[in-house]
């Protein structure tokens, strides 16, 4: 295989890899979505945790119910943080329409805002609201629930369907203050009363939930407390067309470690599995929403589909005994914001892995932490990516010096190899035999510029989606007109710069023989250049680093060559 043949099959499954991700988009299948105007009610036990085999025995509710305080269900609880603005349902004390504060849908580009202004043009409107990450509604579906499941004999503890009573109805962390709490309290009017707390801390993303149980009654009560996400399948509206990434459920066990549970997987069997520790999790390009019971206790995570498109994972803790006239707290956390690394894993172990690098998660993670280390040192991600790829460069410089070397031999003797072509164009195999031949002369290894690219293939592959995953890339500053790394470059600058360098490198490389072959090559910058002008520009801007570093090399050894005798 040729250096050619290479470059061409390498770009035909790059162009058929984008064309089936735009086929799915516009033409694969799709989640119904519920048409009723009113959020869907589900039934009071079908979406509680249900048990399936014996280690789920007992976590049914118990049917000796009691009647709680009549109070209006359709009360909020509005709570507002510096980072979270969020609403808790009186009604079993769910989280829903949470806002990330920090983290608005997009983001206004002040010189595309002039640039509009000087023709006499208005810009495009941009959506400053903040990303919604839990929500209420419909269409995108996606609620933290949690309670208590009392175990057969005991009376009937506060599940999701509960109601609450509350002291009021707004919390506000105000200036100077470190965390607020938030109370919600239930009774059965018979001596045993809940009282969940969800406790917000400044600067932080995750949520303390605690289940107090306290039994002024006479009989020991049995129960355990559960924890879980509800939501429909996810779908960004205002996604790249050309970036898919893995929005689903997650879980986290000892045994296992990471594993992606999507809706299919859920529509197909139940997830029934237990573990030391572990969290369960719904994530989604940038952001994620995890469930995080004690890290000390056997936990047991389970899913499962509910109808019209609605999608269950969560856990449960083991059993615990309330004696009369004692209390106990039960206690998890919930994590709703940015994929931020450093923060996840003072989280919970192995959280930071839903930032998804699939199968080369052991390439990718060290150069996140290189991308950080020197954004610590510059203050600007744009120059974070420069000094990532030139690291890169630096290490494969040998490598890609063979490479060039080669390509550079390759070229050199590329006018006698078309002569050899015209001597014997009716005779194919005395010209094979002929090229190889001079390729033994010469000591030009068809191969050498193919084979130090092809070991070089997964960290490339593994930079891409660092630079894809990354949510500090997210609406990031660089220079002049590009203030968002994550966005398209707005004048398509960055994507022509690509093409250029693209051409340039092209033409230090041996030209195909094969006039067609010659005539596709040639095309090579002009479609990627289009399919470029779609990419974030953190994305293009590596690519034209990367290939302008290369034209230096490549140039320099080229030189080199051609002067040899």
């Amino acid at each position: 295989m040729d250096n050619i043949r290479f470059l061409l099959v390498i770009a035909f499954a790059m162009i058929s890899y984008m064309l089936w991700e735009q086929w799915q988009l516009d033409y694969g299948p799709k989640p119904a979505v519920s048409v009723s105007e009113q959020p869907t009610i589900l039934d009071s036990k079908v979406d509680l945790p249900t048990s399936g085999n014996s280690q789920t025995a007992g976590i049914e509710q118990s049917v000796e119910a009691v009647p709680v305080l009549a109070v209006p269900a359709d009360k909020i609880i509005t709570v507002k943080t510096d980072v979270f603005s969020l609403e808790i349902d009186v009604k079993g004390g769910t989280i829903r329409n949470l806002d990330l504060l920090q983290f608005p849908h997009e983001k206004e580009n002040t010189v595309v805002n002039k640039m509009f202004a000087l023709v006499g043009m208005e810009a495009e409107e941009k959506d400053l609201s903040p990303v919604r990450l839990l929500d209420g509604s419909t269409e995108k579906l996606f609620l933290a629930q949690s309670g208590l499941i009392a175990s057969s004999g005991s009376v009937t503890g506060p599940d999701h369907h509960a109601v609450f009573t509350i002291e009021k109805e707004s919390y506000e962390l105000d200036d100077g203050q470190e965390s607020v709490s938030v109370p919600l309290v239930w009774t059965n009017n018979e001596g045993l009363v809940v009282t969940k707390i969800y406790t917000f801390t400044r600067g932080s993303y995750s949520i303390q939930v605690e289940q107090k149980v306290s039994n002024d009654s006479e009989k020991t009560w049995t129960g355990r407390q559960y924890s879980q996400l509800l939501r429909v399948p996810y779908v960004d509206d205002k996604g790249n067309t050309f970036i898919r990434t893995y929005a689903g459920g997650v879980v986290y066990t000892e045994e296992e470690k990471y594993q992606k549970v999507n809706y299919d997987d859920m529509a197909d069997e139940n997830l029934s599995v237990s573990s030391l520790g572990g969290w369960s999790a719904m994530i989604q390009h940038y952001f994620a929403t995890a469930w995080i019971p004690p890290a000390d206790q056997e936990n047991h995570f389970y899913t499962k589909e509910l109808k019209d498109w609605h999608y269950v994972i969560g856990s449960y803790s083991p059993a615990v005994a309330v004696q009369p006239h004692t209390d106990i707290v039960l206690s998890s956390h919930l994590f709703a914001g940015p994929k931020i690394q450093p923060m996840m894993e003072k989280v919970a172990t192995g959280l930071e892995l839903t930032v998804d690098y699939g199968w080369l998660t052991i390439v990718g993670k060290p150069i996140y932490w290189l991308l950080n280390r020197i954004h610590d040192e510059v203050g600007n991600w744009g120059l974070s990516i420069l000094g990532v790829t030139l690291c890169i460069k630096l290490l494969f410089f040998k490598l890609s010096q063979a490479s060039f070397r080669s390509m550079a031999k390759m070229r050199k003797i590329q006018p006698r190899l078309k002569d050899l072509q015209e001597k014997f164009a009716d005779d194919r195999q005395r010209f094979n035999t002929e090229m190889m031949a001079m390729y033994k002369k010469e000591k030009v290894n068809p191969m050498g510029g193919c084979l130090p690219i092809i070991v070089q293939i997964p960290v490339f592959i593994s930079l891409y989606w660092v630079l894809i995953e990354t949510v500090e890339l997210r609406q990031a500053d660089f220079i002049l007109w590009i203030q968002d790394l994550s966005a398209q470059d707005p004048f398509f600058v960055l994507p022509v710069i690509m093409g250029i360098t693209m051409k340039i490198q092209q033409s230090l490389n041996p030209a195909p023989i094969d006039p067609l072959q010659a005539k596709v090559m040639k095309m090579f910058p002009i479609i990627f250049t289009v399919f470029f002008l779609f990419f974030p520009a953190g994305l293009v801007f590596y690519w034209v680093c990367n290939n302008t570093l290369s034209i230096c090399q490549q140039w320099y050894i080229t030189k080199q060559i051609e002067a040899e005798k």
